[in-house]
């Protein structure tokens, strides 16, 4: 249930950074254009641009923890045995759950010494700046303790239990020769 909710919110980030990106390259080249054949630009254009680009970069974590997709190394794990495996998930889940208060503790510290302190341009609030990494922290911790939940139940497979990938490309099958 928690697996598929969190499959849809993942889903609804993606679009998300996808028209935040696509927002981020419209103000950016057309800022671009405007300086240099009128002489002038949009005034919002940079600073927007940046807070666009925090929030992508901390949803774009969110999804790629929920995939799985993050680089690492499994050098020492992939040679345990599955209970070892385990034992290490739990740990490393347990290490990033603390991590993920962290976060969330000291961004929500940022959110209220900000909240009535305004951006330059846009004139918003900074504590929607800072609230990316409330987001990220929640969400996080929303994906670990599935996972955690997941493996308490017996619902992880094998290749779950190692939580990361070594490159970012999927392995190719080359046909054997003959």
């Amino acid at each position: 249930m928690l697996h598929k909710l969190l499959d849809r919110y993942c889903r609804l980030l993606s679009v998300l950074m996808a028209a935040a990106l696509a927002v981020m390259v419209v103000l950016v080249f057309t800022n671009v254009v405007m300086r240099y054949a009128f002489n002038s630009g949009i005034t919002v254009s940079e600073e927007l641009s940046r807070w666009l680009f925090v929030w992508v970069t901390f949803l774009g974590a969110i999804v790629a923890m929920h995939e799985g997709s993050h680089l690492g190394s499994d050098m020492l794990v992939s040679r345990l045995p599955v209970q070892g495996k385990k034992i290490c998930l739990v740990l490393g889940h347990l290490l990033m759950l603390f991590i993920c208060w962290l976060l969330f503790k000291g961004s929500l510290d940022q959110v209220k010494v900000n909240l009535d302190s305004t951006s330059a341009v846009m004139e918003v609030s900074m504590g929607v700046f800072y609230a990316s990494g409330m987001v990220c922290a929640a969400s996080g911790a929303a994906i670990l303790l599935n996972h955690l939940w997941r493996l308490v139940k017996g619902e992880l497979s094998d290749d779950e239990l190692i939580g990361i990938r070594e490159s970012e490309e999927e392995p190719i099958d080359v046909p054997k020769p003959l």
